[in-house]
């Protein structure tokens, strides 16, 4: 098993153990729903609300070597634990809350990378509404490979439901009108 599923399947166990709610996003799960590609980190979100950030933060610091050095502070006010696992593997763990985020853990679901690794992934819905709101040339890339391997199967209704109220968030409706002419969605 390579380093990277190494470590995402450290953590997931890791996670699994405490009862945390959780599933992987970003470069693992683009490499279950759109087109491969080399990723280097892996990238978790972990449901943990608000108010209760302290308890997650200070297991995980506890657990794991840090990236930075003042990682408990940059955690709280960032909502994410940057951290190195026990291989030498980046990643980044986001500190999810809004129910928005709740949803997108619950449709996760477990997917083979090898006999021996099998992850929790978010859907691939999930994805490209994660990307589409991160709207880096990176991610349009990907929601490009998605929509190209995943066609009639996305529940586009989920996808440009949820969409709006979290791109008007951050003042990036831009992004839904880009993503309709990638998905051939008027």
């Amino acid at each position: 098993m390579n380093g990277l599923f190494y470590a995402a399947l450290d953590l997931q166990h890791f996670c699994a153990e405490r009862d945390w709610a959780f599933c992987f996003i970003g470069g693992l799960a683009v490499l279950r729903w759109g087109e491969h590609r080399i990723t280097r980190d892996v990238d978790l979100s972990l449901l943990v609300g608000y108010g209760n950030e302290r308890n997650y933060v200070e297991t995980l610091l506890n657990n794991y070597k840090t990236r930075i050095s003042d990682a408990y502070n940059f955690a709280m006010q960032n909502r994410v634990v940057l951290i190195v696992t026990e291989n030498g593997v980046p990643a980044d763990i986001t500190l999810s809350a809004i129910p928005y985020e709740e949803a997108l853990i619950h449709r996760a679901s477990l997917f083979a990378y090898a006999p021996d690794c099998a992850l929790t992934t978010c859907s691939a819905e999930d994805l490209i509404i994660l990307k589409t709101f991160a709207g880096r040339e990176k991610d349009w890339m990907d929601v490009v490979g998605i929509v190209a391997r995943q066609g009639a199967r996305l529940d586009r209704t989920l996808i440009f439901e949820t969409l709006p109220p979290l791109l008007r968030a951050k003042d990036a409706m831009a992004n839904l009108d880009r993503l309709r002419s990638i998905m051939n969605t008027p």
